[in-house]
């Protein structure tokens, strides 16, 4: 549908209101004037006061308070005048339940009040008759039950748009949520694969003159790297896609890789050591993702970073909690260790979980990460 075709509807149901209750107002006007013993007959003054009622809805929307009060001079003017009571009443009823329920409270009781009051003080100031205790009692009943009606609609439109807030908020924060999840999936694996492919590369650039047939393993580590790397990054994307398309997608990195991690970052001249505390078993999913890919980046940052040899990673199987605890071999200034994006990365992992990661110097100067993972 074209903008004007919008427009055009807009237009179409601004005009519908005023002209249905134009219609309803102008002839049951007449009728009831008519009709009544005693009351004014209905002529071209009688129009005019309904008109500027009825017809005034059209701004109802965009001007709502002063289309309240020109209902309510206008119902006022043709009450006092003894025309016929009837659908007079439609036009102030309808401005002064849309005031109400859109928030301007305070004008739509006062509309209230002065419709009800001038009423009652002007009949008695001019001397009209006519009009019993009882009456006046029913007539302010019915404002306030107007008044009250407006009130709870306006309320629950009140709960239902802080209830379709809190939704788009929690929706929003679920996105920011997921996107910071793929964004550090999106880190550890480009950030580890990339880091073996370039310690391999520099090491086949070092060999391929002087000892070429020993800058064939290097050669090959950098083809299985780069592979895992494509086939890992093509199943994010799938994720990202929603896609049903077939596409070769490796396990769920969990601590059952553990080993293939390890042979692998060998392979880039560090020599990895695991030591396995307690008894190993299954956990969680969002833990054991979380367990293998901060043990992947601690040893990622060591390749990239340490001028280390040798890493060591510890795994402590509790009742509450997993420990793990990276150790490199590596030798630094003295003081805390920078914290880059993979330290940073890898605590977000573990807050997320309710778990703590620390990082800090090992006595011989190298980095030590330790994290505590709730199970």
């Amino acid at each position: 549908m074209s903008t004007t075709e919008l427009t055009s509807d807009g237009r179409l149901r601004r005009v519908l209101l005023p002209a249905v209750v134009t219609v309803i107002v102008v002839f049951g006007s007449f009728g009831s004037s008519n009709n009544q013993d005693g009351r004014r007959h209905g002529d071209w003054i009688m129009v005019v006061l309904v008109l500027i009622g009825s017809v005034a809805l059209y701004w109802l929307r965009t001007h709502p308070i002063p289309v309240l009060w020109a209902t309510v001079v206008s119902s006022l003017a043709y009450m006092l005048m003894q025309y016929g009571y009837g659908p007079i009443i439609f036009p102030f009823v309808i401005a002064v339940f849309t005031v109400i329920r859109t928030g301007h409270r305070l004008a739509g009781w006062v509309g209230l009040v002065t419709l009800y009051a001038g009423h009652v003080l002007g009949r008695l100031v001019l001397g009209l008759s006519g009009q019993g205790i009882y009456q006046v009692l029913l007539v302010g009943t019915c404002f306030v039950v107007l008044g009250f009606m407006a009130e709870l609609f306006r309320g629950h439109r009140e709960r239902v748009t802080a209830a379709n807030k809190t939704r788009r908020e929690a929706e929003l924060r679920r996105a920011g949520e997921e996107r910071l999840r793929i964004a550090q999936e999106l880190h550890d694996v480009v950030a580890h694969h990339i880091s073996l492919i370039n310690v391999q590369a520099s090491s086949a650039l070092h060999l391929i003159d002087r000892q070429p047939e020993e800058a064939a393993p290097a050669l090959a580590a950098i083809k299985e790297a780069s592979k895992e790397a494509l086939v890992e990054l093509r199943s994010i994307v799938g994720v990202l896609r929603q896609s049903d398309e077939s596409a070769p997608r490796q396990p769920v990195a969990g601590l059952d890789r553990l080993d293939h991690l390890i042979s692998r970052t060998s392979m880039a001249g560090l020599e990895v050591h695991a030591i396995v505390h307690g008894d190993p078993r299954p956990l969680p999913t969002s833990l054991d993702r979380a367990a293998f890919r901060i043990i992947q980046e601690s040893l990622t940052n060591v390749v990239r970073h340490a001028k280390a040899t040798a890493a060591t990673v510890r795994i402590q199987y509790g009742e509450e909690a997993l420990v793990l605890q990276v150790d490199d071999d590596g030798s630094a200034l003295a003081g805390p260790p920078r914290e880059g994006n993979g330290i940073v990365g890898m605590r977000e992992r573990a807050t997320a979980l309710g778990g703590t990661l620390t990082a800090s110097r090992t006595p011989t100067g190298g980095l030590r990460i330790v994290a505590n993972l709730p199970i």
